[in-house]
């Protein structure tokens, strides 16, 4: 393990880096999340007017009065904010790799800065209360990094990089709508799919600035298969999104006669209309959810029905990479897979434990790493210098 790491240059290192730090924010920002601690900062991108949070009695006294409608909690600003920090900091390490990618090409250079410089100045002028002329520079910022990789000739890695860069820019807008939209549910839900996409592109780029891969195209029929399970996976965090959003972890009940069964029902009355609408009106609170009991029955049912799909395609999967000889990699999606079910039905049958919960979301991005690394061993192996983009 140690002579690959020496073996890697340092656009790796730091995309591998960059990966495990991604994965740290993803699994704290659940933690946030299913603590129900999304508004513990009213304000965005300060916390109660401050850039950490109000901790002295002074400090807190002093929030509260500014803001009356959504008084201090105890315990939870810091949560908000410190995640606000280290995703903050992920951005910093994102667009050090897109300069890494674009480096010696000038243009690009420049123009990955400027898009940076636009992003910085959007945030303050959002905080001035400016909200036109950041929107603009925020969507300057977003499109700016597109560009250059559209340009872009180097191999698709670096172009990924680039790409990224952008989406974390996204991420931002996201993370500001949650708390300005009342943690609306399809926001917060795209904030969780944007969160898993940073993971894991940066963890493609990763995998792909490492020497490894097959020798030719002889897994190209795996290799689809293999994407078809990432396609299926993401289809099932949306709905584990969606599920914990509306806050319907424990529609079914809690305990030994939740699972399988649905309130004493393999069936029990459900409303998927309602349960399914995803956008509905602005200025609407939605902490601690708005739908009513069918509809939030309709939500965990359908993550549970994705549930079973993707553990038999899945588990299918393992079982075909096994026979192409992947051994280890077949073995860490059964791994993580079963795992994941795991910690699903632990949610329900001991009553949401926020430990389980969380881990449970940090087993999802697991889970999409070992489908990652197995597309990446399944194509092939290219040779990516550190010099020279046209």
């Amino acid at each position: 393990m140690l002579k690959l790491v020496m073996r890697l240059s340092p656009a790796a290192r730091l995309a591998w880096f960059a990966a495990v730090f991604a994965l740290c924010v993803v699994v704290f920002g659940a933690f946030v999340r299913l603590s129900n601690a999304g508004l513990s900062c009213p304000d965005w991108p300060t916390c109660y007017g401050q850039i950490t949070w109000p901790h002295h009695a002074h400090e807190v006294a002093r929030a509260d009065a500014a803001f009356p409608h959504r008084p201090v909690v105890p315990g939870k600003p810091w949560r908000e904010q410190f995640h606000r920090m280290i995703a903050g900091t992920l951005g910093v390490l994102v667009l050090c790799l897109a300069l890494a990618a674009v480096w010696r090409r000038r243009w690009a250079r420049w123009t990955v800065i400027g898009a940076a410089v636009s992003a910085a100045l959007g945030t303050f002028m959002y905080i001035a209360g400016e909200h036109v002329v950041s929107s603009l520079l925020a969507a300057l910022a977003i499109a700016a990094p597109l560009y250059v990789a559209a340009r872009l000739t180097r191999a698709p890695p670096w172009r990924i990089a680039v790409v990224t860069l952008s989406l974390i820019i996204f991420q931002a807008m996201l993370g500001m709508w949650t708390v300005t939209l009342l943690v609306k549910p399809i926001v917060v839900t795209a904030h969780l799919l944007g969160g898993m996409a940073t993971f894991a592109l940066l963890a493609y780029i990763a995998l792909r600035l490492t020497p490894v891969g097959a020798e030719g195209n002889e897994l190209a029929g795996l290799r689809r298969l293999v994407v078809l399970g990432i396609i299926v996976l993401t289809a099932q965090i949306f709905l584990g999104g969606w599920t914990s959003t509306n806050y319907a972890a424990l529609a079914c009940g809690a305990g030994s006669s939740a699972f399988p069964h649905c309130l004493g029902q393999w069936w029990p009355r459900m409303d998927f209309h309602q349960g399914f609408i995803l956008w509905r009106g602005i200025g609407v609170d939605y902490e601690g959810g708005i739908l009513d009991g069918p509809a939030r029955t309709a939500i965990q049912m359908t993550h549970r029905i994705g549930a079973l799909v993707v553990f038999v395609y899945l588990g299918a999967l393992a079982v075909m990479t096994y026979r192409r000889r992947l051994r280890s990699y077949a073995v860490a999606i059964a791994l993580a897979l079963v795992l994941q079910v795991a910690l699903g039905i632990s949610i329900v049958h001991f009553g949401f434990p926020l430990p389980v919960a969380t881990a449970h979301n940090g087993m999802a991005a697991v889970l999409l790493f070992t489908l990652l690394a197995t597309l990446a061993r399944t194509q092939p192996r290219i040779e990516i210098p550190d010099t020279g983009t046209r």
